[in-house]
């Protein structure tokens, strides 16, 4: 049993990998985007600030997550990760259900790219649809957060999913 924390902006590929992951491995996802999405959907008549929103589609996010690990099933956690509390819960609930703690950093850094893929993409409720500025992707890209004490695999999502993913599959089998 494994639980990986997929990091990246958004664009950068987190849901299409979290999917060949899951698929391959019979992890279950927790997608943040659509706890979000939906918590948002379902207010619609009474609006929520987004801080709000955001804080309680993650309290939601770890509910599930420690829902299925007390189960016994692997699950795959696809959100950005910008604050160090969201790793250190992650590795937690790893010790606490015993299972192994990966950390897959999808890397876009190609704000072409990525703006083209967001355009592109079924857009949900709580995504972005475009980055308005250079130099907040760069500043966002940045600010990624990593695991210390801990291994982690960054992939250049720029390429095939096909030339990464049994890569990703090793590492978090190993």
């Amino acid at each position: 049993m494994f639980f990986v924390q997929m990091s990246g902006f958004p664009g950068s590929g987190k849901c299409t990998l979290s999917r060949q992951i899951a698929k391959r491995n019979g992890a279950v996802i927790v997608d943040h985007d659509v706890v979000k999405s939906a918590l948002l959907q379902s207010t619609e008549d009474f609006p929520m600030d987004a801080k709000l929103a955001g804080k309680v589609s993650y309290n939601i996010d770890w509910s599930l997550i420690e829902l299925h690990l007390s189960q016994g099933q692997s699950v795959v956690f696809d959100s950005p990760y910008f604050y160090q509390e969201m790793i250190d819960r992650g590795i937690d609930l790893s010790n606490k259900y015993n299972v192994k703690y990966k950390y897959v950093e999808c890397l876009l850094d190609d704000f072409e790219k990525v703006n083209n893929r967001l355009r592109n993409r079924e857009t949900m409720v709580s995504q972005i649809s475009k980055v308005n500025s250079e130099e907040v992707f760069k500043q966002a890209v940045e600010k990624s957060e990593k695991p210390t004490g801990y291994q982690w695999i960054t992939v250049d999502t720029g390429r095939p999913l096909g030339s990464y993913i049994d890569e990703v599959v090793k590492y978090i089998n190993e």
